[in-house]
Protein backbone atom coordinates (compact mmCIF):
# COMPACT_ATOMS: atom_id res chain seq x y z
CA UNK A 1 0.00 0.00 0.00
CA UNK A 2 1.18 3.39 -1.01
CA UNK A 3 0.58 5.93 1.82
CA UNK A 4 0.60 10.00 0.09
CA UNK A 5 2.12 12.48 2.15
CA UNK A 6 -0.21 15.32 2.99
CA UNK A 7 1.26 19.01 2.88
CA UNK A 8 1.75 20.71 5.80
CA UNK A 9 -1.14 21.74 7.55
CA UNK A 10 -3.89 20.24 4.64
CA UNK A 11 -6.21 19.13 7.67
CA UNK A 12 -6.85 22.59 8.55
CA UNK A 13 -7.41 23.50 4.81
CA UNK A 14 -10.65 25.63 4.84
CA UNK A 15 -12.91 25.60 1.62
CA UNK A 16 -14.44 29.17 1.91
CA UNK A 17 -15.44 30.12 -1.39
CA UNK A 18 -16.11 33.61 -2.01
CA UNK A 19 -19.47 34.80 -1.38
CA UNK A 20 -18.94 37.85 -3.95
CA UNK A 21 -16.75 38.77 -6.57
CA UNK A 22 -15.67 42.77 -7.80
CA UNK A 23 -15.65 42.08 -11.56
CA UNK A 24 -13.72 45.40 -12.89
CA UNK A 25 -13.45 47.87 -14.74
CA UNK A 26 -10.00 48.42 -14.53
CA UNK A 27 -9.44 52.40 -13.59
CA UNK A 28 -12.84 52.77 -12.52
CA UNK A 29 -12.29 52.73 -8.50
CA UNK A 30 -11.45 49.19 -7.30
CA UNK A 31 -8.61 49.93 -5.72
CA UNK A 32 -10.75 52.64 -3.68
CA UNK A 33 -14.00 49.83 -3.05
CA UNK A 34 -10.93 46.98 -1.80
CA UNK A 35 -9.82 49.57 0.71
CA UNK A 36 -13.63 50.62 1.76
CA UNK A 37 -14.68 46.51 1.77
CA UNK A 38 -11.92 46.09 4.32
CA UNK A 39 -13.38 48.25 6.48
CA UNK A 40 -16.24 46.07 7.28
CA UNK A 41 -16.29 43.41 10.09
CA UNK A 42 -18.20 41.10 8.13
CA UNK A 43 -16.14 40.94 5.03
CA UNK A 44 -12.75 38.66 4.35
CA UNK A 45 -10.58 40.29 1.43
CA UNK A 46 -7.42 38.41 0.67
CA UNK A 47 -4.10 40.30 1.64
CA UNK A 48 -2.85 40.07 -2.08
CA UNK A 49 -5.94 42.60 -4.18
CA UNK A 50 -6.15 40.85 -7.12
CA UNK A 51 -5.80 37.17 -6.64
CA UNK A 52 -6.34 36.65 -10.99
CA UNK A 53 -8.01 32.91 -10.36
CA UNK A 54 -10.57 33.03 -13.01
CA UNK A 55 -8.19 34.83 -15.75
CA UNK A 56 -4.54 34.24 -15.44
CA UNK A 57 -4.37 31.85 -12.64
CA UNK A 58 -6.84 29.41 -14.00
CA UNK A 59 -5.01 26.33 -14.39
CA UNK A 60 -4.40 26.41 -10.69
CA UNK A 61 -5.81 23.80 -8.35
CA UNK A 62 -9.30 24.74 -6.75
CA UNK A 63 -7.04 24.42 -3.32
CA UNK A 64 -4.62 26.93 -4.35
CA UNK A 65 -7.80 29.24 -4.73
CA UNK A 66 -9.51 28.72 -1.40
CA UNK A 67 -6.14 29.15 0.30
CA UNK A 68 -6.67 32.54 -0.29
CA UNK A 69 -9.52 32.74 2.04
CA UNK A 70 -8.55 30.03 4.75
CA UNK A 71 -7.82 32.92 7.50
CA UNK A 72 -11.75 34.01 7.39
CA UNK A 73 -13.56 33.89 10.58
CA UNK A 74 -16.49 31.67 9.85
CA UNK A 75 -18.93 34.60 10.08
CA UNK A 76 -17.04 36.56 7.57
CA UNK A 77 -18.36 36.16 3.59
CA UNK A 78 -15.43 36.37 1.65
CA UNK A 79 -14.48 38.56 -1.48
CA UNK A 80 -12.66 38.54 -4.44
CA UNK A 81 -11.78 41.81 -6.15
CA UNK A 82 -9.82 41.27 -9.38
CA UNK A 83 -10.45 43.84 -12.66
CA UNK A 84 -9.47 41.69 -14.88
CA UNK A 85 -12.15 38.94 -14.61
CA UNK A 86 -14.74 42.00 -16.56
CA UNK A 87 -12.60 41.85 -19.93
CA UNK A 88 -11.63 38.46 -19.89
CA UNK A 89 -13.63 36.81 -22.11
CA UNK A 90 -13.20 32.97 -20.43
CA UNK A 91 -14.08 34.48 -17.01
CA UNK A 92 -18.03 34.45 -17.28
CA UNK A 93 -17.79 30.38 -17.75
CA UNK A 94 -15.49 29.84 -15.52
CA UNK A 95 -16.64 31.39 -12.31
CA UNK A 96 -20.38 30.37 -13.27
CA UNK A 97 -19.09 26.53 -13.01
CA UNK A 98 -17.42 27.26 -9.22
CA UNK A 99 -19.59 30.15 -8.00
CA UNK A 100 -23.11 30.30 -9.18
CA UNK A 101 -24.34 32.06 -6.96
CA UNK A 102 -21.86 34.48 -6.12
CA UNK A 103 -23.00 38.38 -6.57
CA UNK A 104 -21.01 40.21 -8.90
CA UNK A 105 -20.28 43.79 -8.29
CA UNK A 106 -19.00 46.33 -11.90
CA UNK A 107 -17.66 49.69 -11.39
CA UNK A 108 -18.19 51.65 -14.73
CA UNK A 109 -16.37 55.24 -15.26
CA UNK A 110 -17.51 57.55 -18.04
CA UNK A 111 -15.87 55.30 -20.96
CA UNK A 112 -13.45 58.04 -22.50
CA UNK A 113 -12.11 59.27 -18.99
CA UNK A 114 -11.36 55.25 -17.88
CA UNK A 115 -9.54 54.35 -21.32
CA UNK A 116 -7.21 57.72 -21.05
CA UNK A 117 -6.48 56.65 -17.68
CA UNK A 118 -5.23 52.81 -18.59
CA UNK A 119 -3.08 54.40 -21.06
CA UNK A 120 -1.29 56.32 -19.06
CA UNK A 121 -1.39 54.25 -16.55
CA UNK A 122 0.82 51.51 -18.70
CA UNK A 123 3.14 54.32 -19.97
CA UNK A 124 3.60 55.11 -16.05
CA UNK A 125 4.59 51.46 -15.04
CA UNK A 126 6.25 50.88 -18.65
CA UNK A 127 3.63 49.09 -20.28
CA UNK A 128 3.42 51.52 -23.39
CA UNK A 129 6.15 53.26 -25.44
CA UNK A 130 3.42 54.23 -28.23
CA UNK A 131 1.77 57.74 -28.50
CA UNK A 132 -1.78 57.87 -27.54
CA UNK A 133 -3.41 58.51 -30.93
CA UNK A 134 -1.27 55.68 -32.04
CA UNK A 135 -2.03 53.11 -29.54
CA UNK A 136 -5.33 53.57 -29.98
CA UNK A 137 -5.11 53.23 -34.26
CA UNK A 138 -2.77 49.85 -33.07
CA UNK A 139 -5.16 48.47 -30.63
CA UNK A 140 -7.57 46.25 -33.01
CA UNK A 141 -3.93 44.67 -34.53
CA UNK A 142 -2.56 44.22 -31.23
CA UNK A 143 -5.17 42.24 -29.73
CA UNK A 144 -6.20 40.59 -32.77
CA UNK A 145 -6.81 36.36 -31.81
CA UNK A 146 -6.88 37.21 -28.55
CA UNK A 147 -10.05 34.92 -28.21
CA UNK A 148 -7.99 31.92 -29.21
CA UNK A 149 -5.21 32.09 -27.10
CA UNK A 150 -7.12 32.96 -23.89
CA UNK A 151 -9.42 30.12 -24.20
CA UNK A 152 -5.98 28.06 -22.93
CA UNK A 153 -6.35 28.08 -19.28
CA UNK A 154 -2.17 28.93 -18.90
CA UNK A 155 -1.95 31.23 -21.62
CA UNK A 156 -1.63 35.17 -21.44
CA UNK A 157 -2.23 37.36 -24.13
CA UNK A 158 -0.04 40.49 -23.27
CA UNK A 159 -1.98 43.06 -24.91
CA UNK A 160 -5.43 41.74 -23.80
CA UNK A 161 -4.10 42.76 -20.53
CA UNK A 162 -2.16 45.92 -21.03
CA UNK A 163 -3.07 47.90 -24.53
CA UNK A 164 -7.50 47.34 -24.46
CA UNK A 165 -7.91 51.18 -23.86
CA UNK A 166 -10.93 51.48 -25.84
CA UNK A 167 -12.19 47.95 -25.69
CA UNK A 168 -12.07 47.62 -22.20
CA UNK A 169 -14.48 50.41 -22.03
CA UNK A 170 -17.12 48.44 -23.62
CA UNK A 171 -18.89 47.86 -20.85
CA UNK A 172 -21.95 46.66 -22.97
CA UNK A 173 -20.17 43.86 -24.31
CA UNK A 174 -18.46 42.53 -21.02
CA UNK A 175 -21.78 42.61 -19.23
CA UNK A 176 -23.56 41.17 -22.08
CA UNK A 177 -21.08 38.05 -21.76
CA UNK A 178 -21.80 38.06 -18.11
CA UNK A 179 -25.28 38.00 -18.48
CA UNK A 180 -25.44 35.02 -20.80
CA UNK A 181 -24.01 32.87 -17.48
CA UNK A 182 -25.96 34.51 -14.61
CA UNK A 183 -29.38 36.12 -13.79
CA UNK A 184 -29.38 40.04 -13.89
CA UNK A 185 -30.16 40.19 -9.92
CA UNK A 186 -27.32 38.32 -9.32
CA UNK A 187 -25.09 41.96 -10.84
CA UNK A 188 -24.88 45.51 -9.34
CA UNK A 189 -23.35 48.18 -11.93
CA UNK A 190 -22.28 51.19 -9.92
CA UNK A 191 -20.87 54.46 -11.23
CA UNK A 192 -17.90 55.03 -10.27
CA UNK A 193 -18.65 58.81 -10.03
CA UNK A 194 -21.43 58.10 -7.97
CA UNK A 195 -18.78 56.34 -5.96
CA UNK A 196 -16.73 59.07 -5.20
CA UNK A 197 -19.94 61.67 -5.02
CA UNK A 198 -21.96 60.17 -3.17
CA UNK A 199 -19.89 57.45 -1.40
CA UNK A 200 -22.33 56.98 1.91
CA UNK A 201 -25.77 56.40 -0.36
CA UNK A 202 -23.26 53.64 -2.28
CA UNK A 203 -22.48 52.20 0.33
CA UNK A 204 -25.66 51.49 1.87
CA UNK A 205 -26.46 50.25 -1.77
CA UNK A 206 -24.02 47.90 -1.94
CA UNK A 207 -24.03 46.71 1.90
CA UNK A 208 -27.42 45.64 1.03
CA UNK A 209 -26.71 44.29 -2.28
CA UNK A 210 -24.34 42.11 -0.46
CA UNK A 211 -26.39 41.28 2.59
CA UNK A 212 -24.11 42.82 5.10
CA UNK A 213 -24.75 44.61 8.21
CA UNK A 214 -25.30 48.40 7.79
CA UNK A 215 -22.15 50.29 9.51
CA UNK A 216 -21.31 54.06 9.03
CA UNK A 217 -19.45 54.90 5.77
CA UNK A 218 -16.56 57.32 5.43
CA UNK A 219 -18.24 60.43 4.74
CA UNK A 220 -14.82 60.96 1.85
CA UNK A 221 -13.59 58.18 0.37
CA UNK A 222 -9.57 58.45 -1.07
CA UNK A 223 -9.32 57.92 -4.46
CA UNK A 224 -6.41 54.66 -4.38
CA UNK A 225 -4.16 53.93 -7.26
CA UNK A 226 -4.97 57.41 -9.13
CA UNK A 227 -2.94 58.98 -11.98
CA UNK A 228 -0.76 62.26 -12.49
CA UNK A 229 -3.77 64.47 -14.01
CA UNK A 230 -2.67 63.17 -17.49
CA UNK A 231 -5.58 62.76 -19.78
CA UNK A 232 -6.75 66.39 -18.98
CA UNK A 233 -4.17 67.49 -21.28
CA UNK A 234 -5.64 65.22 -23.68
CA UNK A 235 -7.45 67.39 -26.91
CA UNK A 236 -10.96 67.95 -27.07
CA UNK A 237 -11.06 66.45 -30.64
CA UNK A 238 -9.41 63.67 -29.86
CA UNK A 239 -12.11 63.17 -27.08
CA UNK A 240 -14.49 63.30 -29.02
CA UNK A 241 -13.39 61.03 -31.72
CA UNK A 242 -12.94 58.45 -28.55
CA UNK A 243 -17.02 59.21 -27.59
CA UNK A 244 -18.03 58.28 -31.12
CA UNK A 245 -15.80 55.05 -30.94
CA UNK A 246 -17.90 54.18 -27.39
CA UNK A 247 -21.06 55.46 -28.37
CA UNK A 248 -22.40 52.04 -28.11
CA UNK A 249 -21.40 51.95 -24.70
CA UNK A 250 -23.05 54.84 -23.71
CA UNK A 251 -26.45 54.05 -25.67
CA UNK A 252 -26.19 50.31 -23.87
CA UNK A 253 -25.30 51.67 -20.59
CA UNK A 254 -28.44 54.52 -20.66
CA UNK A 255 -30.84 51.80 -22.03
CA UNK A 256 -30.21 48.64 -19.99
CA UNK A 257 -28.58 49.85 -16.67
CA UNK A 258 -29.93 53.74 -16.49
CA UNK A 259 -26.23 55.48 -16.21
CA UNK A 260 -25.46 58.23 -17.92
CA UNK A 261 -22.58 60.43 -18.23
CA UNK A 262 -22.76 64.41 -18.69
Amino acid sequence: MILLQLPVNAQAHSVNHPHFLVLGAQKAGTTSLYHLLQLHPQVYLPECKEVHYFSLEAYRPMMWYEAHFTKANKDQLCGDITPYYLFHPECPPRIQRVLPNAKLVVLVRDPVDRALSQYFHACRLGFEDLGLEEALNAEEARLWGHETVLKVKCAHHISHQRHSYLSRSRYEQQLRRYLHYFDKNQLMVIRSETLYQDTTETWSNLLDFLELDSIPCPTQLPKANGGQGESNKVCTTLREKMRHQLSETYASMQADWQISWG
